[in-house]
């Protein structure tokens, strides 16, 4: 038996500003999308390096103001990145906690994305 790696589901309700916050600030690529028919809700595949997440339309299929925890390696380029990129909507910092350096970022729709640099054991 062999369990892979979730892909979180993240309610959106624009695809605008969705794809303004996730491919363009956060540098996620879009890997493909799907209606039903023309004018209906997106579903949609997002990704960057080894984390899918999928976007969604949808109403019932994720409750807005959900969390993502994400693991990262040099959590500091990441921030430099992102800072660089002069977002008007999320300026993020880092935080030490005892588990690690913690960056969280919002989304246009409430859901927060924990991206976090583990502490070693």
């Amino acid at each position: 038996m062999h369990i892979s790696s979730g892909i979180p589901i993240i309610r959106i309700f624009s695809e605008s500003k969705a794809k303004e916050f996730y491919l363009d600030f956060l540098g996620f690529t879009l890997e493909w999308e799907h209606r039903f028919e023309e004018n209906f809700p997106l579903y949609a595949q997002i990704k960057r390096d080894d984390l899918t997440i999928h976007l969604s339309e949808h109403h019932g299929d994720a409750t807005p103001g959900s969390t993502i925890f994400v693991p990262v390696v040099d959590i500091d380029a990441l921030h430099s990145e992102l800072l660089a990129k002069n977002y008007a909507y999320a300026r993020p910092g880092v935080e030490d906690l005892p588990w690690g350096r913690n960056m969280q970022i919002t989304d246009p729709f409430g859901n927060r994305i924990r991206f976090c640099e583990l502490r070693a054991s």
